[in-house]
């Protein structure tokens, strides 16, 4: 399902018509929030994930036994 600019602004007039423009904004700045707090959780998630499979990798490498 694809928007486009018309529906996107039908969709924010009927949204400011059934919450009030001082709601819409607080919901606007609170779904940033959201948004922001999510996507570092990702990161996040991902440093760790690559940090991991690092040990994985490190931990399955053959040792090599050197005679000296």
């Amino acid at each position: 399902m694809d928007f486009g600019i018309k529906e996107l602004l039908v969709i924010l007039l009927i949204a400011l018509v059934l919450f009030g423009g001082k709601r819409v904004k607080s919901l606007g700045s609170d779904l940033g929030t959201a948004i922001r707090g999510f996507r570092k959780a990702m990161k996040e998630s991902e440093g760790e994930s690559d940090a991991q499979a690092q040990e994985i990798e490190h931990a399955a490498e053959p040792r090599q036994n050197h005679p000296t």
